[in-house]
């Protein structure tokens, strides 16, 4: 039998930007999701086959084939505030709008995927979440998690976050910490007399100049790890020498380290430049993410598919699942670049690739 042409398949294909531009036509701003959860809430009942759950403005859509292997496909359905951009606008094989690239294109994917897949050959668990956008204390996955585990359980995950159809595996996690210095105040006529803590950071700032972040290649996956100040707060009056200054550090590190292991060497890093009466003190965290890629399903989505496989250098939902024991990846068509600008956009090529990857991995398997 004649095999059909690239051109044959993409015309058969289902009209991804359109549907993506309906979506961004919804608002959905973070803790304003549920018209949108509504509208997929009535679409998913609509296809056959799937058992629909409804958790406040989160949405499990889930096949119950009895297949070997369960994936589930993830995304969140808020968006940051409009700049401008509410109002979806195609031009020629290109969507302008807020959320286009994070994720409605994504959200897109996945519905088609339900429409036009009945039989799939693993079982697929469709998981629609609110509140990606806002403090972690909010994330919809989290409360899914907490209120239904049941609902969320698979061999694997891909979220569609942007990453122009490229496969990004695991993340780098993330902690801040709050580094004090003390000093003695004193009037600037006779400054002699005090110590000026913010004076003290220069040795401190100097060396985070100068550091040299780790690049470890895991799984074939090369990370780049980094630590930067991002706030400082200090001083007293215009005349008056300092007695205290905060300097704010942010560190990115590799899914080789642990929380534990990145606090220690953060710590060490910070050691030298403390004296009597300064501390450092960690603010947050959130854990890192192996790639995964040697579990069979993900191999067979890159393999398959010819997928440029990269390291995930910023921080994604990916890390809550890899805590639960289930490899994660981030494959979206949208270009993270572009997300929460104004000129946010999503071409029609990558929706259709993302597609086309995905309905070969649920249509063959491993």
């Amino acid at each position: 039998m004649k095999q059909p042409t690239t051109a044959e398949i993409i015309a058969q294909l289902p009209d991804l930007l359109g549907l993506t531009a309906d979506l961004v036509d919804m608002a959905s701003e973070s803790f304003n999701e549920g018209p949108i959860t509504d509208w997929f809430e009535a679409e998913f009942r609509n296809i056959e086959g799937l058992a629909v759950d409804r958790v406040g403005d989160n949405l499990v859509a889930r096949t119950t084939l009895g297949r070997d292997y369960r994936i589930l496909l993830g995304g969140h359905t808020d968006t940051v505030p409009a700049n401008d951009n509410a109002t979806a606008q195609i031009e020629g094989k290109t969507l302008w709008g807020l959320g286009s690239a994070d994720m409605k294109g994504g959200l897109a994917v996945m519905l088609e995927l339900a429409r036009q897949i009945r039989e799939p050959a693993v079982d697929v668990t469709y998981l629609l979440y609110a509140r990606e956008e806002v403090a972690i204390a909010h994330n919809g996955l989290r409360e899914l998690f907490e209120l239904r585990p049941d609902l969320c359980e698979a061999d694997v995950a891909v979220l569609g976050e942007p990453t122009a159809a490229v496969l990004e595996a695991g993340c780098q996690g993330t902690m801040r910490f709050v580094v004090t210095l003390s000093g003695d105040r004193a009037h600037t006529a006779r400054a002699w007399m005090g110590r000026n803590a913010i004076h003290r950071l220069s040795g401190l700032l100097a060396a985070m100049e100068a550091y040299e972040p780790r690049k470890p290649t895991i799984d074939g996956c090369t990370y780049h790890e980094g630590m930067q100040a991002v706030f400082v707060d200090g001083g007293v009056a215009g005349n008056v020498v300092p007695d205290a200054v905060r300097l704010t550090i942010n560190h990115r590190f590799a899914p080789d380290r642990d929380i534990a292991a990145a606090r220690a060497h953060v710590e060490e890093f910070v050691a030298p430049f403390l004296g009597e009466g300064d501390t450092i003190e960690m603010t947050d965290a959130a854990p890192s993410a192996k790639p995964g890629m040697n579990h069979p399903l993900l191999a067979a989505l890159a393999g398959r598919n010819d997928l440029e496989v990269r390291a995930k250098l910023g921080w994604t939902d990916v890390a809550f699942f890899a805590e639960r024991g289930l490899p994660a990846v981030n494959f979206g068509a949208g270009d993270a670049l572009l997300a929460h600008t104004q000129q946010e956009r999503v071409e029609e090529p990558y929706l259709q690739i993302t597609y086309l990857a995905l309905a070969e991995l649920l249509s063959g398997g491993v």
